[in-house]
């Protein structure tokens, strides 16, 4: 899950802030938000820049498998936080993401999910359209 970091030009990245109510009772960010915080950064990698530039994204997808490993707390902090995405593996059927959430400083968490390609109406999984495969591709770096 610890994937090297590769070039900006394969990595999706989203910019938060921390918010008060993510901070729980020992004063930093309460675990659950992390993965709240990887969902917002799928949203906004799958559908928010490629509806805005008109091209077609992901559609029909469901999470498989979350991992999460917590590097250092997180508190409140008045920085920008991001979430950087990028593909590690693609199936015919899946994919793999590795993140970090991190600032400029350092990183709090390193996580990954596999994320599985569902037709609702079957009720199972589907093979990825050519579109989606070249989308996803521009997160691939090479190997």
């Amino acid at each position: 899950m610890d994937s090297d970091i590769p070039p900006a030009e394969y990595r999706h990245v989203y910019e938060f802030e921390v918010k008060f109510g993510d901070i729980d009772s020992m004063g930093h960010v309460n675990n659950v938000k992390f993965l709240s915080y990887l969902e917002d950064a799928r949203v906004q990698m799958f559908y928010g820049d490629p509806v805005r530039k008109g091209e077609e994204s992901l559609h029909g997808l469901v999470v498989a498998r979350h991992e999460i490993d917590y590097r250092r707390p997180m508190s409140l902090t008045f920085r920008p936080v991001r979430v950087e995405t990028w593909v590690t593996e693609i199936r015919n059927a899946s994919f793999r993401l590795a993140y970090h959430i991190r600032d400029d400083e350092q990183v709090f968490a390193t996580a990954a999910s596999v994320m599985v390609a569902f037709d609702p109406k079957k009720g199972r999984a589907r093979r990825f359209t050519p579109s989606e495969l070249e989308f996803l591709k521009r997160y691939l770096p090479p190997s």
